[in-house]
């Protein structure tokens, strides 16, 4: 499941310690093997209704369609589809992983690859084509893997690509990608604490909007897109810069949780004691140095030691980690502030179709008068197919079950009544942005979990 998986120690009889270890210590990329189930003999699931049923194929369709093989990597991988032709951080791996697990639901055809065999290239591919030892900035994990261009121009994490790697070896009992996304992800772990906390504070610094994927976000205004020179490792020469993110501060600290599940399935105790520590240091700064009681929310710190006060998504995207813990009373009664004061709220994040990319009643949240539309890919208020996309890694683990299904069922819905699957959509109304064209693949992977889900769901 793309929640987080159950966690586990894995004794791995299996495996040669010895060679397993030697491979971690020097592997950049391995060969390209995993092991995956056999096709399902009913990959579909029993749908009745045959508009979902429609919808279904559809879905099924266009992510079939954005199978590519991009420049610089020789194996196909899912693309995010409709006018972004190639796979990005933030994203591509959570993508592949989501559709791995719709793997028994997928019907499986000779010659093409699996759904487990895509997840896995939306991995590989970004380590496969990490900054090599030796490069001046050796250990930098690409924002994108475009038609165009390998973007080394801004970090762009959501999802931590450690996290998404684990949970598909879980899945798969893929030794190679164990020990390939365990070196990677530490390299990429040390190149963020190198360049990404110039303050020396321990979190991580943000320096352009690209930075967190906040296109045309007012949480970013008057900061530049990219870093100067498209080189990640530069800060622009602004007074306010650079920003500690809670949000990037997050993603590392689900790669370091996840990095310390790695190192125990590879007999690496003291390596996993390490990242149990170092991932504690900073969901600790996260909470004292970047969160506001008064206002229920996590924001921007910047370089004048200011809160950028825009109520963004950057505060799901904490909870996407679970930096608050649900069994310590101090971060339960946080989380419930948070719930009820901002994301269970209906006149800040919890719209007719949740979630909104900013609270509505934030000063900078900016809803055009229908009918004129929203522009295309604006994170200032649209609810966005990929925030949902996440709602739940994280939803699920704070028991919000009833809440997600609801989420769930509005997404649907808004998908159904025209077959279309676009990156964005107005929260008042359900109307997707008919700016792009339709072929979004995390609209596709949107109805197909959700649908999935609701299914299987008794709530």
């Amino acid at each position: 499941m793309p929640t987080r998986l159950p966690q586990r120690t894995r004794l791995l009889p299996r495996r040669d310690f010895l060679q397993l270890s030697a491979l971690a210590a020097g592997a950049t990329l391995l060969p390209a093997q995993t092991r995956t189930a056999a096709p399902a003999k009913s990959p579909r699931l029993p749908i009745n209704d045959p508009v979902r049923q429609r919808t279904w194929d559809a879905a099924l369709s266009t992510l079939a369609g954005n199978i590519h093989i991009v420049p610089g990597y020789d194996r196909p991988v899912l693309f995010e589809g409709s006018v972004y032709p190639g796979i990005w951080q933030e994203c591509g791996p959570h993508e592949g992983l989501v559709y791995g697990t719709l793997s028994p639901h997928i019907p499986q055809n000779d010659g093409v690859p699996t759904p487990l065999e895509i997840a896995r290239n939306n991995h590989m591919a970004f380590f496969a084509l990490q900054r090599p030892i030796g490069h001046e900035s050796a250990g930098q994990i690409p924002a994108s893997i475009k038609m165009t261009e390998v973007g080394f121009g801004q970090i762009q994490m959501v999802v931590p690509i450690a996290a998404t790697a684990w949970e598909l070896f879980q899945l798969t009992d893929d030794d190679e990608l164990l020990v390939t996304a365990y070196n990677a992800c530490s390299r990429w772990d040390a190149w963020l604490r190198q360049y990404r906390d110039t303050r020396n504070t321990g979190l991580v610094e943000g320096f352009c909007a690209y930075d967190t994927g906040h296109d045309n976000s007012p949480r970013w205004a008057g900061i530049p897109n990219r870093c100067p020179d498209s080189d990640a490792r530069k800060v622009p020469p602004i007074p306010s810069m650079p920003r500690l993110c809670p949000d990037l501060s997050a993603t590392v600290y689900g790669a370091r949780v996840a990095l310390a599940q790695m190192a125990t399935a590879l007999g690496k105790g003291d390596e996993a004691s390490r990242w149990h520590e170092d991932a504690e240091k900073i969901r600790q700064l996260i909470i004292t140095k970047l969160y506001s009681p008064e206002d229920a929310a996590f924001y921007d710190l910047d370089a004048q030691n200011k809160f950028v006060r825009v109520r963004s998504d950057v505060i799901s995207r904490v909870l996407g980690e679970h930096v608050l813990k649900r069994s310590e009373p101090h971060d339960k009664a946080i989380f419930e502030s948070i719930w009820s004061r901002q994301i269970h709220n209906a006149k800040a994040f919890w719209a007719p179709y949740p979630l909104t990319s900013i609270a509505m009643d934030d000063p900078t949240f900016n809803r055009p008068t229908p009918p004129t539309p929203w522009p295309r890919n604006v994170w200032a208020g649209p609810s966005q197919a990929l925030t949902a996309l996440r709602a739940p890694r994280w939803m699920l683990y704070y028991g919000k079950q009833t809440e997600l299904n609801h989420l769930m069922r509005q997404w649907c819905e808004a998908i159904m009544r025209h077959t279309e699957f676009r990156q964005q959509m107005d929260p008042i109304t359900g109307d997707f942005t008919q700016a792009d064209p339709s072929g979004y693949s995390p609209a596709a992977l949107v109805f197909l979990d959700f649908t999935r889900r609701l299914s299987q769901s008794t709530q």
